[in-house]
């Protein structure tokens, strides 16, 4: 029996979002994030706010600034988008292991064995409650039978919609006929002009055709492929594997939001034990560190460093953690606070690379430097053992 097991999660003006998730000053504002006007770059990402002039991702910025003269220009942060990536992908392996990140702002589920027939919609009105609970922002999803129909639905009630499709043959057919050729997954600017000139606007115009029409305009694979398309018939399947992690993070959310700076300390530092445990248990290590602070006010900031050499060592982290704590202004209460580590490496990869020391008497402090090394090893494995044995508040260092 076919039915909707397919999830198309697509965040909503992803870059965008998370500039004005960090600046709430942004929000309700026109947001164009790509670089200055100026400039010679083009759009990477616009809030709806921008949208609604006419602004489009792929635009030259010199057209959006055109359009829409009052936004305000982003330059665009990477490795922020990359690291609520990262988030998003953790969180959507909660509700199941079958998931496949398709872009930086998009993942396909597949709920096969996991979910019954009648589950999808719960389990997609939960998905999106988290992503606005956890992430702070919101996303669109749809609900399929196949990838190609999932992936349609999530931009059919954009932002923050949640669209779900027809299972039955004939109705999906329906259901398509009216929506512009566009909306076919794989159909861009050229393939539309090229389809238009020979008369065909809408998907019900495709499926009137035929393959073998299709494919003397577009090619053989191409245009069968189309044709199939049209009627809503996609043999692809979710390509899912365990993903070795690329950096490992722990956060919390206080009840209250913490006013208490010291008492803020002490949970990053627990936070900051259990990333290490962590990093130790898979034999792994961090070269990079990072702090997460979210205020009341939903401001959310991050701060990192780098760790050299890469390290799994709690002293470490936590001389890390305290340096990056220090270096924040905390005139707000705090609503979350988080540590995470990045730049992770296998143990045996780490062994064959040269380790950066900077040190004013190198044989003696190189020679103190690795038994305090083999110390701070050998206590961590100690804490370990009785933190799997009795718990993890039977030993807090201070």
């Amino acid at each position: 029996m076919v039915y909707n097991r397919i999830l198309h999660v697509d965040m909503d003006a992803f870059f965008a979002s998370v500039e004005q998730l960090d600046h709430p000053e942004w929000r309700d504002v026109a947001l164009i994030v790509g670089g200055r006007p100026e400039e010679r770059g083009v759009v990477a990402s616009c809030s709806y706010e921008a949208r609604r002039f006419g602004v489009r991702a792929g635009m030259p910025m010199r057209r959006a600034a055109q359009l829409c003269p009052h936004a305000i220009f982003a330059p665009g942060r990477r490795w922020r988008y990359s690291e609520i990536s990262a988030q998003l992908y953790e969180l959507l392996l909660g509700f199941t292991p079958f998931v496949e990140m398709a872009s930086i702002d998009e993942a396909f589920l597949d709920l096969s064995g996991v979910q019954d027939a009648d589950e999808p919609i719960k389990l997609a009105q939960a998905l999106k409650a988290s992503i606005r609970n956890e992430l702070g922002l919101t996303a669109s999803v749809g609900i399929a039978s196949n990838m190609f129909l999932a992936k349609l639905a999530s931009d059919l009630q954009k932002p923050d919609g949640l669209t779900v499709m027809p299972v039955d043959a004939a109705a999906i057919k329906s259901f398509l006929a009216p929506l512009p050729i566009r909306r076919v997954w794989g159909v861009g600017t050229k393939t539309e002009a090229l389809l238009h000139d020979y008369g065909f606007k809408s998907i019900g115009d495709l499926q009137a055709s035929s393959p073998e029409l299709l494919s003397q305009l577009l090619g053989n694979a191409a245009g069968r492929h189309l044709f199939e398309l049209a009627h809503g018939r996609d043999e692809r399947q979710v390509e899912w594997q365990p993903a070795l992690e690329k950096s490992l993070s722990k956060e919390t959310t206080f009840s209250e939001d913490c006013g208490d700076m010291q008492q803020a300390r002490q949970y990053l530092r627990r936070l900051c034990e259990e990333v290490g445990a962590r990093l130790r248990r898979q034999k792994r290590l961090a070269g990079a560190a990072h702090i997460k602070l979210r205020y009341s006010d939903f401001r959310t900031i991050t701060r990192q460093m780098p760790l050299k050499p890469v390290t799994c060592s709690d002293r470490v982290l936590l001389r890390a953690a305290d340096q990056l704590f220090d270096a924040v202004e905390k005139k707000a209460a705090l609503r979350l606070i988080g540590f995470g580590v990045s730049k992770i490496v296998e143990e045996t990869a780490a062994v064959s690379e040269p380790q950066e020391q900077l040190l004013l008497f190198p044989e003696k402090e190189q020679l103190e430097a690795g038994e305090a090394a083999a110390r701070d090893a050998s206590l961590d494995r100690a804490v370990d053992q009785l933190r799997e044995r009795f718990g993890d508040d039977i030993l807090r260092r201070g």
